[in-house]
């Protein structure tokens, strides 16, 4: 069986001015798709107004990049490794639970666990700390579940072990409760 040799075809090779051609295209539908407006929204929102109590920049959870938080740091800034939303006192507004360290260079800081609502002026203010750093914890998980915290805390079964090698893992919850936050029991602590 002979094959027949296929003509060599002009508009299959690409040439520069084809690239020009395909990049001015493309960006002719970048530009057209920026000036159309974009598609609505599907999120609901909780309502807010008069009837509720909640106004709208109520309804937003605090923002913990914007807090001051009680931390000794030294020449580092704090940093927020984790964080979850969800209203924790009933009172229809959400509070933000936030887990921070320094920002150290090196090594493992040990994580606080806050707690930040919204002061008089809108702006979050820590109103609780459920894990203290000098505790030397690391929140691994955290989560805001049904007006409860959740959080799985490494720590150290003694003073004896290294800061590199925690050894006690602990799922720990905590509920609001007659106007502070109760620590359920931790699950049983188990080595990690």
């Amino acid at each position: 069986m002979q094959h027949s040799a296929v003509p060599d075809l002009a508009h299959t090779h690409t040439r520069p001015i084809h690239w020009i051609a395909t990049a001015a295209a493309v960006a002719g539908v970048v530009a057209l798709s920026s000036l159309l407006p974009s598609g609505a929204a599907t999120a609901v929102q909780a309502a807010a107004g008069p009837e509720t109590g909640v106004t709208a920049a109520d309804a937003a959870p605090p923002d913990p990049a914007a807090a001051a938080f009680p931390l000794e740091c030294g020449p580092v800034e704090p940093v927020v490794q984790k964080k979850a939303a969800g209203d924790l006192d009933g009172d229809g507004r959400p509070e933000t639970v936030a887990v921070v360290h320094c920002d150290a260079p090196m090594g493992t800081p040990p994580d606080g666990v806050y707690v930040l609502t919204r002061d008089t002026g809108g702006g979050p203010r820590v109103v609780a700390t459920l894990v203290d750093p000098r505790e030397r914890r690391t929140a691994t998980a955290l989560a805001v579940r049904e007006g409860a915290v959740l959080a799985t805390l490494l720590g150290y079964s003694s003073a004896d072990v290294p800061s590199c090698c925690p050894d006690v893992t602990d799922d720990v919850k905590w509920r609001w409760k007659d106007g502070a936050f109760v620590r359920s029991d931790p699950s049983q602590a188990r080595a990690v």
